[in-house]
C-alpha cells in the first residue's frame, strides 16, 4: 500500500512514444558510463599487457550487457518521469561501485576478493532494479511479461559465476591458475549473457521508437569517442611526471585529435545517418533484431577499438612528452599495437555495422585496414610521432576519398537527413504556435 502511495504521488511510468527522443536523466544516468569507460582505461594503463587488455575487455564485455538491457528497459519507459527516476538513482549507484572495483578486478589477482565480489553484487543490484522497472511497465501486457522471464535464468548464471570469480582464485596458491580460473569464469560470463541475447530472440515491436534507440547508441558511442581526446589530453598532461609540455607533445596532441575526428566522421559523417533511416524504414520482428545485431552487439568491437586506441595514443604521447628521451625515440611496442589495433578494430566494427543495416561493403575501408594492418611493422620501427602520423594519414586519407568520391551519394543522404529535420521543426513550431491561443499552465500548480 505505501509503495503504491508513493509511486502516485511521484507519476506513473510513461512508456516511449514511436517518436521519442532522449530525455536528460538518461544522459544523467551516462555520465556513470562515462566514469566507468574512465576507469577501465585508467586500470589498463596502469599496466599495459597483454594479460590486463584481455581482462580490461572482459570488464568492457561484461559493463556493455548492462548497457543492452539497460538501453532495452529505457526503450519500453521514460527512464525521466514518474516514480522511475527514483528507482533508477539506485542502479546508477550500484553502477558507480561496479566502475570504483573495476581497477582491482582489472589489474591484481592476488590483493582479495573485495573488488571481484563488489563487481558481482553491484551487477545483482543493477539487472534486479531493470527487470523490475521492466516488469512495472509490462505488468498488464503477459506476451511481455514472459520476455522479461525468459532472462532471469540468465541473471541468476552471471551472478552466480561473477561470485565464483570472486570466491575461487584467492583459494588457489599458484598465482597463474589462480588468474586462469579468474579469466575462464569471467570468459563463460560473457558468453552466457550474449548467448542469452540471441537464444532469447527479439519479440514483434522491440524496439518502437527507433529514433531513441540509435540517438542512445550514438550517444555511448560519441563517449566512447570523448574517452580518447581524454587519453589524448592526459598523454600531454604536463602533470604527467611532473614534465613540461614541449612541442613533439603538443604536435602528437594535434595529430591524435584529429585521428579521434576522423573515426568520428567515419561514422556520424554517414553510416550512422543512412543506418537510422534503415532501422526507421524497418518493422516488427526485423527491426527488433537490427536493433540487436547492429546496435547492441556490433557496436561492441566499436568501443573496444576506441579503448585500445586510447590506451595505445596514451602511451605514445608518453614518449613525446619523456624529456629523457630524443625527440626521435621509437614508441614502445605496446603503444604501437593498441594503436593500429584500436582503430583496425574501430574500422572492422563499423564495417559490420554497414554490412547488418545498409548491406553494402566500402572497399576503401577495407582496403584503409589492410594498409594500416600492413603499416604495423613499420610503425614499430619509426619514431612515436611518425608512427602516429602513419595510422592518422591513412584514416584521414580515406574520410578525403569518400568526401570526393561518395559525393553524390553523400548529397542525397543529406538531403533527405535535412527534409526530414525541417519537417520535424516546422510540427514543434506549429504546437508552439497554439500556445498564443492557449497559453500553457505557466509554474507549478498550487498544492
Amino acid at each position: 500500500m505505501g509503495g503504491e502511495r508513493w509511486r502516485g504521488r511521484l507519476g506513473p511510468a510513461v512508456a516511449v512514444a514511436p517518436g521519442a527522443r532522449v530525455d536528460r536523466f538518461e544522459i544523467f544516468f551516462d555520465l556513470v558510463f562515462v566514469f566507468s569507460f574512465f576507469i577501465i582505461v585508467r586500470a589498463a594503463a596502469s599496466d599495459v599487457s597483454a594479460h590486463t587488455l584481455l581482462h580490461g575487455l572482459l570488464v568492457l564485455a561484461l559493463l556493455w550487457w548492462i548497457w543492452i538491457l539497460h538501453s532495452v528497459v529505457a526503450t519500453r519507459v521514460r527512464l525521466g518521469e514518474g516514480f522511475v527516476p527514483v528507482v533508477m538513482v539506485i542502479g546508477m549507484a550500484a553502477l558507480f561501485a561496479f566502475a570504483l572495483a573495476v581497477p582491482q578486478t582489472i589489474v591484481a589477482h592476488e590483493t582479495g576478493m573485495a573488488g571481484p565480489a563488489t563487481v558481482a553484487l553491484s551487477y545483482l543490484v543493477i539487472r534486479v532494479v531493470h527487470l523490475w522497472v521492466y516488469g512495472r511497465v509490462t505488468r498488464d501486457q503477459p506476451g511481455k511479461s514472459r520476455d522479461l522471464h525468459k532472462l532471469t535464468p540468465e541473471l541468476l548464471v552471471s551472478t552466480g559465476l561473477l561470485l565464483a570469480a570472486a570466491l575461487l582464485p584467492p583459494l588457489i596458491d599458484d598465482s597463474g591458475w589462480s588468474a586462469l580460473a579468474r579469466d575462464g569464469i569471467l570468459v563463460a560470463v560473457v558468453l552466457t549473457q550474449y548467448a542469452t541475447g540471441l537464444l532469447v530472440g527479439v519479440e514483434h515491436g522491440a524496439v518502437p521508437s527507433a529514433e531513441h534507440w540509435t540517438e542512445r547508441y550514438d550517444l555511448i558511442l560519441m563517449i566512447a569517442l570523448g574517452e580518447s581526446v581524454l587519453s589524448v589530453g592526459l598523454g600531454t598532461s604536463t602533470n604527467l611526471g611532473g614534465a613540461a609540455v614541449n612541442w613533439p607533445a603538443i604536435t602528437g596532441g594535434s595529430i591524435g585529435i584529429i585521428l579521434a575526428a576522423t573515426l568520428w566522421w567515419l561514422h556520424f559523417d554517414m553510416v550512422g545517418p543512412a543506418a537510422r533511416i534503415a532501422l526507421h524504414a524497418t518493422t516488427g520482428r526485423a527491426r527488433g533484431t537490427m536493433a540487436r545485431d547492429a546496435y547492441a552487439y556490433l557496436f561492441l568491437p566499436m568501443i573496444a577499438g576506441l579503448i585500445m586506441l586510447s590506451l595505445g595514443a596514451e602511451e605514445i604521447l608518453k614518449v613525446l612528452l619523456d624529456p629523457a628521451l630524443l625527440a626521435g625515440a621509437k614508441a614502445h611496442a605496446s603503444g604501437v599495437l593498441l594503436l593500429y589495433g584500436g582503430v583496425i578494430c574501430y574500422l572492422l566494427g563499423d564495417m559490420a555495422f554497414q554490412a547488418r543495416t545498409l548491406r553494402t561493403l566500402t572497399w576503401a575501408r577495407l582496403g584503409t585496414v589492410l594498409l594500416i594492418a600492413a603499416l604495423i611493422p613499420v610503425g614499430l620501427r619509426v619514431s612515436a610521432l611518425l608512427a602516429l602520423i602513419l595510422v592518422t594519414a591513412s584514416c584521414l586519407a580515406l574520410v578525403t576519398w569518400e568526401v570526393v568520391w561518395m559525393a553524390d551519394a553523400r548529397r542525397a543522404l543529406r538531403d533527405v537527413v535535412f527534409a526530414e529535420r525541417i519537417e520535424h521543426e516546422r510540427r514543434e513550431v506549429e504546437i508552439r504556435a497554439r500556445w498564443h491561443d492557449d497559453p500553457p499552465q505557466s509554474g507549478p500548480p498550487a498544492a
